[in-house]
């Protein structure tokens, strides 16, 4: 999303799910691909995914992950939407002006934008929902995104009221928004989900209107036609879209399956058009040519909750990110070609002088044993411990998720003679349990939701809903801010490179690796669009 290399995210990465099965009769649907169209008279053209599990939500603002944005970004839209080529390109808005000084944007929504049900898409309903993003009785994970709209964060946390955030209708079909300061990521920060419209009308008459098929209403290339939670969910060309003549495919088959190796034989027997590559064999695909590999934007990492013995103690917490052979993992675990990950921001964010920010910082927290376990020595002489308290490393439900947790248990009995106990959970449950700060060291991942490296960092300030750590620093607060403030490219990056190894020294997460996208296609599906920061696009996807 911003001017930014080939970079951006997302898609179908089941392994950064959770779930424990495949939903009841996911997948099972019998193919249309043969049906004719009666009006038209020509086959039906639908395409077979699988989304991994059920949404969390299709309210955009609640509905902040990578089981619900991508089903999301196909069903609904923003101002503006990623192109083929990954930039912010106009969408429910077909142009916008900008102020002199780079904080006020004044954008134009199409005549022709309309809602599913008819309806036309208004200023209002952006300024509906972007002031239901930041309303703190929401509860948005989402919501510090729009805390570069003037007002929004002191609304979102109680210092300010909804009629002090700068966004307002100017007409039917302009909306006005001035920024705390000049974004340049801006554009590509509103094509993210968090900022689509909601129908004001429907939501009042409704406000349960996104939970099922029937009573869904979007504004984007398809719509919710059928869902069958925890089964599958289907979505039909929505023939009010704007664009609708561009749009190929006539419908969308979402399955809801978690294990890769039943994704993978779906995939062979053609019940999936896609399909992520299992571990085991992704050494024999990549030799076929069989695996496609596309940038990410993200990555796999752990939590370490400062606020529970012995993760209170720095020394110690260094002590089990060193005793960490990321490359070990990414060979002999997940195979999928990742690089290990011995910082948080990911690889192909370009800085002012055309250097990648990952390069210019160089590793932090990388493996060496040796002083892994001299600081562990050192951590327990602090605190005290002639032995370490009980340690349990929690992960959510998922294949990889466990192989990756059994072999972290591994390296920290064999480099640090510590053992470590493994539990599980469901998806829902793991992560409301992580926010609550109950665990003392858990997995996570973070897929970025717009292409800048202040996405990454700014995670971990202090009460930021994403930390989850417990950890604060004022000095790590303020960098962030001054990095959020500042115009001058060149400072702005300085600035953020101070606050990576301010948060690697501190060491209250460590890096697995970096995310790619590595799946299989049927080669009579093209079009599909993965952004390496952004979200799936099916709006120019097509099927033979």
């Amino acid at each position: 999303m911003k001017k930014f290399l080939s970079m951006f995210m997302t898609a179908l990465i089941i392994f950064v799910l959770a779930a424990c099965t495949a939903g009841k009769d996911a997948g099972t649907e019998p193919k249309n691909d043969g049906k004719e169209q009666a009006a038209e008279g020509k086959k039906e053209k639908v395409l077979y995914l699988n989304n991994g599990q059920e949404p969390t939500s299709f309210d955009p603002p609640i509905g902040f992950d990578s089981v619900s944005w991508n089903a999301l970004n196909n069903l609904m839209e923003g101002l503006t939407r990623l192109g083929e080529n990954h930039e912010p390109e106009a969408a429910t808005a077909d142009r916008w002006d900008i102020s002199e000084d780079g904080k006020v944007y004044t954008f134009h929504i199409r005549e022709n934008a309309k809602w599913s049900n008819g309806d036309d898409v208004t200023a209002n309903d952006f300024v509906f929902a972007w002031k239901r993003l930041l309303d703190p009785a929401t509860g948005s994970p989402a919501a510090f995104l729009g805390y570069f709209i003037e007002g929004g964060e002191a609304f979102n946390t109680g210092k300010g009221t909804a009629d002090d955030v700068k966004v307002k209708a100017v007409d039917a079909k302009t909306l006005e928004v001035t920024l705390t300061s000049p974004q340049a990521y801006f554009l590509s920060v509103i094509a993210n989900p968090a900022f689509f419209p909601i129908n004001e009308k429907v939501a009042k008459e409704n406000p349960e209107w996104f939970v099922e098929a029937e009573s869904f209403v979007g504004n984007g290339p398809f719509n919710l036609s059928e869902w069958e939670h925890d089964s599958h969910f289907v979505m039909e060309k929505n023939k009010n879209y704007w664009d609708a003549e561009n749009v190929k495919l006539d419908k969308i088959h979402w399955a809801m399956i978690d294990d890769p190796n039943t994704e993978y034989q779906m995939f062979q027997t053609g019940e999936l058009d896609t399909s992520d590559v299992p571990a085991e064999l992704s050494e024999q695909l990549f030799k076929e040519g069989k695996a496609k590999v596309e940038d990410q934007a993200g990555t796999y990492f752990y939590r370490f909750n400062v606020t529970k013995e012995p993760f209170q103690n720095k020394n110690i917490r260094k002590a089990f990110a060193l005793a960490v052979d990321q490359q070990q993992i990414v060979d002999f675990v997940t195979k999928n070609k990742e690089k290990p990950a011995y910082g948080f921001v990911s690889y192909g964010f370009t800085d002012p002088s055309g250097k990648d920010f990952r390069e210019t910082n160089g590793d932090h927290l990388k493996t060496n044993v040796e002083e892994a376990k001299a600081l562990l020595k050192k951590g327990m002489e602090e605190e005290g411990y002639d032995k370490l308290p009980e340690i349990t490393l929690t992960y959510s439900t998922s294949p990889v998720h466990q192989k990756i947790a059994e072999t972290l248990q591994q390296m920290f009995k064999e480099n640090l003679g510590v053992d470590v106990k493994l539990a599980n959970m469901e998806w829902n449950v793991f992560s409301e349990e992580q926010k609550a700060l109950k665990f003392q060291l858990s997995r996570s991942s973070f897929l970025a939701d717009y292409a800048d490296p202040i996405n990454f960092l700014e995670n971990f300030q202090t009460g930021h809903a994403m930390n989850r750590t417990g950890w604060s620093n004022a000095k790590y607060d303020q960098l962030i801010k001054d990095a959020k403030n500042e115009a001058d490219e060149t400072k702005r990056f300085e600035l953020m490179y101070q606050a990576e190894k301010l948060l690697l020294e501190e060491a209250p997460i460590f890096g697995v690796h970096f995310y790619n996208h590595v799946y299989l296609q049927n080669p009579n599906v093209t079009g599909i669009v993965r952004h390496p920061v952004g979200y799936l696009e099916l709006k120019w996807a097509d099927k033979k």
